[in-house]
């Protein structure tokens, strides 16, 4: 059932404010008991046009639309999201619109005289729609115009919104009458005042479709040229609103989008043929009427929502939102959501619930379970038209709802007993495996096992750890067992989860097992019982003295063996071990100032070895700690010293002593001369400086350059103390003013003569010549290479070079060979006085040699061919020639030439021929170039 009244509001101070709004009021029954429900709420104004009829004179800053009932002192908007933020504006800058809607004049009004229309339009901060309302502004006492948007009787909402609005006449308001009254003041006429115009979207035509006829008055007596201005007419979007300059007929040229554009504020003009404004511009608002032309679109077709397991019938999963591009303040634009359907239908088809206008979906029923069903999936449809399937326009969308898990799962053990076993002292090792079982989802703390151990171990020998993936528990073993002490072990095991269990889950009474570990006797290393054994012994203990006898012992009671000793480490090799009962004696003296005692403590190792299978092995260390006896005499500290030859401040060296022994039987430490020689006391003396320096200086005024051996007597504080004759290398020298020695001195305190110093110095002088000599020839050869390179490298040309073959012979058995044999004879004394017989062919056999061919003296063409020839043949009969496999070598150059010196070479004066370029060849050319290329100069 709907109610419609038209409310006016009434307030008198200072002027008369009319505020005309149209309230709609609805009410429906529910599906529950016929309860009425509130409609939703609709953001927008409460009216889309308002008229106020005020004073002539607007003082600025003054209010002028003020709504007392609903809201005092402003335009009523509804937001219905008070978070957000609507901003106000005025299309006529002598307005503004403050935050709360109230209506005030940016400057004095003094002219009323024709009525003042501007649009007030809000936008929200978040929210990219816009909505729009006309206000009206005309002189008091001058009657409203009905509204054109008001419906009477009961006719159909839905009936003005396709209804094509009729053309309309639209006059120009009169400015003043002719005539004037007997007081001289003239009589005025009403104001027109325009409601707006109401256009249909998507209207099928005829186009262009007549909306309204503008006309003035004074067109009667002159022509009158009409147009509008604006957006829609001539800016953007052009050409959408038409007028007919001589009729003042505008109509529209096409169909509206309300979804593109929902108004239009036009002025209509009217001029002369000359241009001149004849009438004021009248404002003309045109708002585009909505049509259900557009579905609900949902912001997402797949939304994703969560509950946990177990919700209470009535908790909030999700919502789902769909916005519709019509007008909402209109059926075409209020969306209804419904629930189609429900996939799975476990337990029930309906678990799930939709309100209707906010499209939240919450939980109807009791019974969800994630161990059963995991997962939702809701068609969800919104319709317009206020959900009616008859009209409205509809589109779906999927939501899907995870069930989430919550521990209503205690983790059960898969026995009551679980059996393991251990090796004695082993560590680390996992004795035990128990399983479980839990219906959670994995891998989440309402899953994951945490095993504990509430008895059987109290020195905490084993642990559980959980094993990640599979959720088991590994019994593992932290400290060593020993069979000897317990052979078996009954572990109480309880197991739960990370998370705690819900509320109201009892604990299982599968969380709880016990569990029985076997402890598995392995053979045992022999054990000394101190380790290391540490005794104390004074050094100088002589061999084969008895120190200790070091034994171990077997922990295996429950097996009788056999323990044998060795030694594992002795760096001194001073001990020895009895391998039977471990007795420990020495094979050498022990000194405490050896390299292998660390700290006054010797150390060495020993092995204990059992006969068990298989056998095991301990090992034990024994530090010895040797007492210092007084076995070391001190030795002199430095051995080589330097003094001047005179008596002056340094003509003293300071000495003292080093003892290989320790306290008590180091210093202090007495040093003195001995009395033979008696030179040495005689030149030199000892004054002690403290308990461990003395100064040694000479005695007497002058001691000759030199070195001097000075022996002295150093004695240690021991008891008995032990003393040590030390000499002391003393180089006497001259010195400086500053009680240095000289460079000289020094050299002749070191025992040089004159003349071996003299030696020396030439010595060096050569050396150092030669030295520069190589120098200088170096750098010149590398200057003549650099200035004349040679044709062919030096090292490469093969001429008058030494070849070196690396024979090394026919090894051993070339040995008996007489080289002599190989060589040729001077004489043939030898062979002639061989006998007969077999000979060696590289023997001159005694005969006539036979006479080789002389090359002719004069040249012919076949000379070098028969000279040839004629070798050959001789060599053939020659009992003499080597074998017939034998290289001939014929030293045949030519049949000589006709020219009789070589200085005819030089007899053509043509100067044709160049040889300038001999001098590249390198220094072997250089003769030749000299002789052939300079011909001119000489």
């Amino acid at each position: 059932m709907e109610r419609r009244r038209s409310i006016k509001l009434t307030k008198m101070k200072g002027s008369v404010i009319i505020l005309t709004c149209a309230l709609v009021v609805g009410t429906s029954l529910g599906d529950r008991g016929g309860v009425p429900t509130m409609p939703p709420c609709r953001p927008g104004f409460s009216e889309s046009f308002y008229t106020v009829f005020v004073s002539r004179d607007l003082l600025q800053g003054q209010s002028i639309l003020k709504d007392t009932t609903l809201s005092p002192g402003r335009v009523k908007f509804e937001d219905c999201h008070h978070s957000e933020g609507v901003g106000f504006e005025s299309s006529d800058p002598k307005f503004s619109v403050a935050p709360d809607g109230s209506v005030y004049t940016e400057q004095e009004v003094t002219n009323l005289s024709e009525p003042i229309q501007f649009m007030v339009t809000a936008r929200g901060s978040l929210d990219p729609h816009i909505w729009e309302t006309t206000v009206k502004l005309a002189l008091a006492g001058h009657a409203p115009p009905p509204p054109v948007n008001q419906i009477t009787g009961e006719g159909n909402i839905h009936s003005r919104i396709h209804h094509v609005p009729q053309p309309r006449l639209i006059k120009f308001p009169q400015r003043h009458q002719r005539g004037s009254s007997p007081t001289g003041l003239r009589r005025q006429k009403r104001d027109w005042v325009i409601p707006p115009i109401n256009v249909p979207e998507n209207s099928r035509g005829p186009f262009p479709q007549m909306l309204v006829r503008i006309r003035s008055d004074q067109d009667k007596d002159i022509p009158i040229r009409y147009s509008i201005t604006g957006a829609g007419a001539d800016q953007p979007p052009s050409d959408v609103y038409i007028i007919d300059p001589v009729e003042g007929k505008m109509s529209v040229t096409r169909p509206l989008d309300r979804e593109e554009r929902a108004s239009y504020h036009l002025r209509a003009h009217a001029v002369d043929m000359n241009g001149n404004q004849m009438e004021p511009p009248i404002d003309l608002y045109i708002y585009v009427i909505d049509m259900n032309d557009n579905r609900p679109e949902f912001k997402n077709q797949v939304y994703n929502g969560s509950v946990p397991e177990g919700s209470k019938p009535g908790t909030s999963v999700m919502r789902v939102t769909a916005h519709d591009a019509d007008d909402d303040t209109t059926a075409n634009g209020m969306v209804h959501y419904r629930i189609l359907s429900q996939t799975p239908h476990s337990p029930i088809p309906n678990m799930f619930t939709i309100n209707g206008q906010t499209g939240e979906i919450a939980t109807m029923a009791a019974g969800l379970d994630r161990e059963r069903v995991s997962q939702y999936t809701i068609i969800v449809q919104a319709t317009d038209m206020e959900g009616s399937l008859n009209f409205g326009l509809s589109n779906t969308a999927t939501a899907l709802i995870s069930v989430t898990d919550v521990n209503d799962n205690p983790p059960e053990l898969t026995a009551k007993t679980f059996l393991g076993e251990v090796p004695e002292n082993s560590v680390g090792v996992v004795v035990a495996n128990l399983t479980v079982i839990d219906r959670d989802q994995p891998h989440t703390p309402n899953w994951n096992a945490v095993y504990r151990i509430v008895s059987g171990d109290p020195l905490g020998h084993f642990v559980i750890r959980t094993d990640e993936t599979t959720n088991d528990g590994r019994v593992t073993v932290v400290k060593p067992v020993d069979y000897e002490r317990n052979g078996a072990f009954m572990l109480t095991v309880v197991v739960s989860n990370q998370a705690h269990l819900a509320s109201g889950i009892p604990s299982s009474l599968q969380s709880t097992a016990g569990v029985t570990i076997s402890v598995v006797d392995v053979n045992e290393p022999p054990v000394f019982p101190s380790n290391p054994k540490l005794i104390r012994f004074e050094e100088g203990v002589p061999a084969d003295t008895t120190l200790i006898i070091f034994a171990a012992s077997d922990p295996d009671r429950f097996i009788q063996q056999t323990v044998r000793y060795s030694k594992l480490s002795d760096p001194a090799n001073w001990l020895r071990i009895n391998r039977t009962n471990g007795q420990i004696s020495t094979t050498a003296m022990l000194d405490r100032e050896s390299i292998y005692v660390k700290n006054n403590v010797y150390e060495a190792t020993f092995l204990a070895v059992d006969n068990g299978h298989p056998p095991a092995t301990g090992t034990g260390t024994l530090q010895i700690y040797l007492i210092d006896v007084n076995d070391n005499a001190p030795s002199l500290v430095p051995r080589e010293a330097q003094v001047c030859e005179r008596l002056r401040p340094g003509s003293r060296v300071n000495i003292t002593a080093s003892d290989a022994d320790a306290e008590p039987n180091v210093g202090p430490f007495v040093f003195e001369l001995p009395s033979f020689p008696p030179s040495i006391r005689r030149n030199w003396t000892v004054a002690r400086l403290n308990g461990d320096y003395a100064q040694l200086r000479l005695r007497i005024p002058y001691l000759e350059s030199g070195v001097y051996n000075v022996p002295i007597i150093v004695s240690d504080s021991g008891n008995p103390p032990r003393s040590n004759r030390s000499v002391l290398k003393v180089k006497v020298c001259p010195c400086d003013e500053n009680g240095d020695c000289t460079t000289v001195g020094a050299v002749a305190a070191a025992g040089l003569g004159t003349g071996a110093i003299i030696a020396i110095l030439i010595c060096i002088i050569i050396l150092l010549s030669m030295v520069l000599f190589f120098v200088v020839w170096m750098k010149r050869r590398e200057k003549e290479r650099q200035t004349k390179p040679l044709l062919i490298d030096p090292e490469d040309d093969v001429r008058d070079n030494i070849l070196k073959y690396d024979e090394e012979g026919g090894g051993e058995e070339d040995q008996d060979y007489d080289l002599s044999q190989l060589q040729q004879p001077e004489c043939l004394e030898h062979i002639i006085s061989k006998p007969a017989g077999v000979r060696r062919v590289d023997e001159r056999p005694v005969v006539t040699e036979t006479q080789y061919p002389v090359r002719p003296t004069l040249p012919h063409p076949g000379d070098i061919g028969e000279f040839i020839n004629d070798g050959l043949r001789a060599a053939d009969n020659d009992p003499a020639a080597p074998p017939y496999d034998s290289l001939l070598v014929f030293d045949y150059e030519g049949s000589g030439s006709t020219a009789g010196s070589v200085s005819s070479l030089n007899s053509s004066s043509t100067g044709d021929q160049d040889y300038d370029y001999l001098n590249d060849w390198g220094p072997r050319f250089k003769k030749l170039a000299d002789l052939y290329g300079g011909g001119d100069e000489d």
